[in-house]
């Protein structure tokens, strides 16, 4: 399981079994990986294409390594609200951070700053619309695009369309809130590329008996 991912998973349990948002210094973990399975680690190689940013790219990533070390336990001189600000200014300037822009890696760092900015909702849902525009482009992963979709409705109390969004119940791993169509979650998760529910659940159940 790639850390990121742990993080991400970790933050889906700590801000969505209160249902409080959990963006701000006081949160624990991460926003999850989707590009994949949950144990495949997105790629970190990016390919050097006309228009690629190095600077840009080297700058998400640097505020993703702080967004990960404040929630693993370690320093964050910077927060979240600096780090949705800054990235307010870059979809200003470049619309959603593309692969052709600054990399899978650097439009992944990208998305997991935009799940942690449940103190902006506003910033939150133009991220969204930015980053589906991408997706459908061909220039943005379909997986990021799902678990800001939950993360999106999590946050303004709608249903959620993917069933990232999971709470540790002494009963297992359950979904944080309504599943809009339960019936049709499996072939959105197919989709979107990600594994079947219940492979998600079994691995989220792992990740509650550490808790």
């Amino acid at each position: 399981m790639s850390r990121l991912l742990l993080a991400v998973l970790l933050l889906v349990l700590a801000g969505c079994a209160t249902g409080e948002p959990t963006g701000g210094a006081a949160s624990s973990a991460a926003a999850p990986a989707p590009s994949g399975s949950p144990s495949e680690s997105p790629s970190s190689s990016t390919a050097v294409l006309p228009g690629f940013d190095q600077e840009l790219h080297d700058e998400l990533l640097a505020m993703l390594e702080r967004d990960q070390s404040g929630r693993t336990g370690g320093a964050d001189p910077e927060g979240d609200a600096a780090r949705t600000a800054r990235l307010a200014e870059i979809l200003d300037a470049h619309g959603w951070p593309t692969w052709e822009l600054v990399g899978e890696d650097g439009s992944e760092a990208a998305w997991a700053i935009a799940q942690h900015s449940d103190l902006d909702p506003a910033f939150q849902q133009r991220a969204l619309e930015l980053l589906r525009q991408a997706v459908a482009a061909g220039q943005a992963s379909a997986g990021d695009l799902a678990y800001l979709t939950d993360r999106v409705a999590a946050n303004t109390g709608q249903p959620q369309t993917y069933g990232t969004q999971v709470a540790c119940t002494p009963d297992g791993p359950q979904p944080a809130l309504p599943l809009a169509d339960p019936a049709a979650v499996e072939q959105l998760r197919a989709d979107a590329g990600l594994p079947p529910y219940a492979d998600y659940l079994d691995e989220m159940a792992a990740i509650c008996a550490e808790e």
